[in-house]
C-alpha cells in the first residue's frame, strides 16, 4: 500500500515516522520546505515520551507524483481547499483519504474527494511541533489510540487494510458511531485546547488554575448540551461516559473538575495546536472546534456563553489585538450555581 501523510506537522510527522520504522512505503508531505529539508537530511526526531530519530522520505506538495492508495490527512481545516485540490490528481478510484483532523471534518473532506473515499480517524493523543524535523510526543505511549470509522460506504476489507497499517502506530478502535466519537473528541478539544489557547500555556497549567479549570468544565457542559439538542449520541472518552461531565449545580461541577484532572493528567505537557498556531501567527481551527459548539447551540436553542468567549478571544489573538495570557481569564463571567440539596 502506497501511503502518504499529507500534513506532516506534530502528529502527522510522528505517525509517518513510526510507519516508516515498520517498513511501510510512506511519503511525508508538508508545505514547510525547511521542515521537509530537515526530515530528509536528519530524519524525523521524536522527543518527549519517545526518544527516536527515524529516517523518512519527505516532499513538498508541488513534488507529488503518481497515485497514493492511502492518504492520512492531517492538514489544518483552514487549508482544506488548497490541500485537497492539489491532492485530487494523485488519487485513483480505490484511494482512501483518512482524516486525522480535529473537529468534525469528514463532510468537508468528502466535498472534495467523494464520500466513498473518506475515513474518519480521530486521534486520541497529543504532540507539539518543536521545529524543523522535530516533534514532541506529549502523551504517554500506552495512552495512544486512534479511532477508525467510515461516514459513507467504504468496503470493509479496505477499512481492514487501513486498520492494519494504523495499528503499527498505536491501538486502533473501529467505531460505528463516528459522529458520536467525533463530537466527544470535539468537546474534549474545545475544553482543554480552547483554554490552553486562551491562557497561552500547557494543559497542566490549565488543570492547576482554578478559574481556567472552571471554564473548562463549562465549555464541556455547553458542548454536551448542544450535542444532545442536535440528537448526537456521544461515545465514551477513554472508557468514560462523557455525559457525566454535564452538571447543574456547584457540587456536580466540583465532581467534573476531578474527572478532568484524572483524564488529562497524563497529557499535562501538551500545548494545544491552536496555541501553537497563534504563536506562529497562523489562523487557528477555532471555528471548527469551539465555534462548532457555538453554531450548533445557536441552531438548537442552547446557550454557549463560555465557548462564545473562547472564540472571541482566539479571533482577537489571530488578529494580533491580544496575546494569550492568564489575565484573559478575567473576561469570563461564570454563573453562580446552586448547591445540591
Amino acid at each position: 500500500m502506497k501511503t502518504a501523510i499529507l500534513g506532516a506537522g506534530s502528529i502527522g510527522m510522528i505517525i509517518g515516522a513510526l510507519l516508516a520504522k515498520k517498513g511501510v512505503d510512506v511519503t511525508l508531505i508538508d508545505a514547510n520546505r525547511e521542515h521537509v529539508a530537515a526530515l530528509n537530511a536528519k530524519g524525523a526526531k521524536i522527543i518527549g515520551y519517545m526518544d527516536e530519530t527515524i529516517p523518512v522520505h519527505a516532499i513538498t506538495p508541488d513534488a507529488m507524483s503518481g497515485k497514493f492508495d492511502l492518504v492520512l490527512y492531517a492538514v489544518k481545516q483552514t487549508y482544506n481547499e488548497a490541500a485537497l485540490t492539489a491532492l485530487l490528481p494523485h488519487l485513483h478510484e480505490g484511494s482512501l483519504v483518512a482524516t486525522l483532523q480535529n473537529g468534525v471534518p469528514e463532510t468537508a473532506v468528502a466535498h472534495y474527494v467523494g464520500e466513498n473515499r473518506v475515513l474518519g480517524c480521530p486521534v486520541g493523543w497529543g504532540a507539539t511541533w518543536i521545529g524543523p524535523g522535530v516533534s514532541e510526543l506529549t502523551s504517554e505511549p500506552n495512552k495512544m489510540t486512534i479511532s477508525l470509522g467510515a461516514p459513507g460506504q467504504v468496503a470493509p476489507e479496505a477499512i481492514d487494510a487501513v486498520e492494519k497499517q494504523l495499528s503499527l502506530v498505536c491501538e486502533v478502535e473501529r467505531v460505528a458511531n463516528l459522529i458520536g466519537v467525533r463530537w466527544t473528541k470535539l468537546i474534549v478539544n474545545a475544553t482543554m485546547s480552547g483554554m490552553s489557547a486562551v491562557i497561552g500555556s500547557t494543559y497542566g497549567d490549565v488543570l492547576d488554575n482554578e478559574k481556567a479549570l472552571t471554564c473548562v468544565v463549562h465549555i464541556g457542559n455547553e458542548g454536551i448540551k448542544a450535542a444532545g439538542a442536535a440528537g448526537i449520541k456521544l461515545e465514551p472518552m477513554q472508557g468514560t461516559d462523557i455525559n457525566i461531565l454535564a452538571f447543574e449545580n456547584a457540587d456536580t461541577l466540583a465532581f467534573c473538575k476531578e474527572i478532568y484532572k484524572m483524564v488529562f493528567g497524563p497529557h499535562r505537557h501538551l500545548r494545544a495546536s491552536m496555541l501553537q498556531d497563534l504563536e506562529k501567527g497562523l489562523k487557528t481551527e477555532i471555528d471548527a472546534i469551539n465555534g462548532l459548539i457555538c453554531q450548533t447551540g445557536k441552531r438548537c436553542g442552547v446557550s454557549t456563553p463560555v465557548n462564545d468567549a473562547v472564540v472571541e478571544i482566539v479571533h482577537e489573538a489571530e488578529a494580533g489585538k491580544i496575546r494569550p495570557n492568564i489575565a484573559l481569564l478575567e473576561r469570563f463571567i461564570l454563573p453562580e450555581l446552586p448547591v445540591k440539596g
